[in-house]
């Protein structure tokens, strides 16, 4: 095995669910609304879902005020077609209050930080207008997307791969940004005129070899088809012996951390780099690799219009996939959230409007 390759999980738990998704825009009756000369019509009133940290219970608002865009901010009003869930984005709330709170100050929770959805209105500079198919990545420092209408803004949008239907294009966003950032940001990874792309395929893209950990059959022949030469079942094999045995590789991507994390040390080589999205490496790190020089780092992706921009035209090439896990009516959110606390996926999608 060609040592540019990372032995770790750089993409979602194979789908059960993968199926294209038959989302079409259905108009319903809709109220005058203007913003900065743009004109469409909407409802000044509109369902959302709302999480209360206190009761820490879920619930449907029929009736939430619209959100108003602020063209000073590149804010955009969005028609949700489908928006996707994040595990643990519930508890965010109570572990960084100030993050989550800081543009948010009636401190309303929604769930679902991406999107995909139809511009209603757009400041007067947008590169976006009214009409356009688009999906982002949003900052959770506003309420999410499991709403009929939220707010993006011109640096968190990318047009829609015109190959994806709206269930695809919300489950791509999170995943694809990591990657990107972790791989061509974070290890500096060369290899592509403009570095842009999603997990494993990303990297085989870029010119790497891919190895990635799995649990099943199943999944490691989910993954092999996303470009991975090389697999280790966790089941029936350690990262460390595996390592013991293969050898050490470039760059270590762990979206697990814990044991799983400790034992990654073992696979990065001298020289290499290990990046979690989960914790700091630095505080898994064994005893016995205290003098591996090795670069590590936890970093958390920030929304990246232009990035999700450059992945949209892998998308439309076929050059990479979506990935949907499951998908969900407006109503069953609580049915979403158990497949999501799980433990076993990503990519759980919700239909917001059809």
């Amino acid at each position: 095995m060609t040592k540019q390759a990372s032995p770790k999980k750089l993409f979602s738990k194979p789908s059960n669910n993968s199926a294209r998704d038959p989302l079409t825009a259905v108009k319903k009756p809709l109220k005058r609304y203007g913003c900065n000369n743009h004109h469409l019509e909407t409802s000044s009133h509109s369902k959302a879902l709302i999480f209360d940290s206190v009761s820490q219970n879920l619930s449907i608002n029929p009736s939430q005020p619209v959100p108003t865009p602020d063209p000073a901010k590149n804010d955009h009003l969005i028609h949700v077609k489908t928006t996707a869930l994040c595990a643990r984005e519930l508890d965010w709330p109570a572990l960084y209050p100030v993050a989550i709170f800081a543009e948010n100050p009636e401190k309303q929770i929604t769930p679902g930080y991406d999107l995909a959805g139809t511009v209603m209105t757009a400041p007067p500079a947008s590169p976006f207008h009214p009409g356009d198919e688009i999906f982002a990545r949003t900052l959770p420092s506003r309420p999410g997307n499991y709403r009929e209408y939220t707010i993006s803004r011109t640096e968190e949008m990318a047009l829609k791969p015109q190959k994806l239907s709206w269930v695809e294009a919300a489950s791509v966003p999170l995943s694809a940004i990591t990657a990107w950032q972790a791989l061509f940001e974070r290890a500096g990874v060369k290899g592509l005129n403009d570095p842009n792309t999603e997990g494993k395929k990303l990297a085989r893209i870029a010119g790497l070899e891919v190895g990635a950990q799995v649990g099943s059959a199943k999944n490691d022949k989910f993954v092999r088809g996303l470009g991975a030469s090389e697999t280790v079942n966790h089941t029936t094999k350690s990262l460390k012996a595996w390592a013991e045995r293969e050898g050490p590789v470039d760059i270590v991507f762990d979206n697990l951390g814990g044991k799983t994390l400790e034992d990654a040390w073992y696979c990065v080589k001298d020289g290499g780099t290990l990046i979690s999205i989960v914790e700091p490496p630095e505080g898994r790190r064994p005893e016995d690799q205290k003098t591996k020089a090795v670069k590590n780092e936890f970093f958390i992706m920030k929304p990246n219009g232009q990035q999700l921009a450059e992945i949209s035209k892998l998308l439309n090439e076929g050059q990479c996939e979506a990935v949907v896990d499951s998908i969900w009516d407006f109503e069953d959110y609580e049915g979403a959230f158990e497949r999501l606390n799980g433990g076993h996926a990503n990519q759980v999608v919700i239909k917001v409007m059809e």
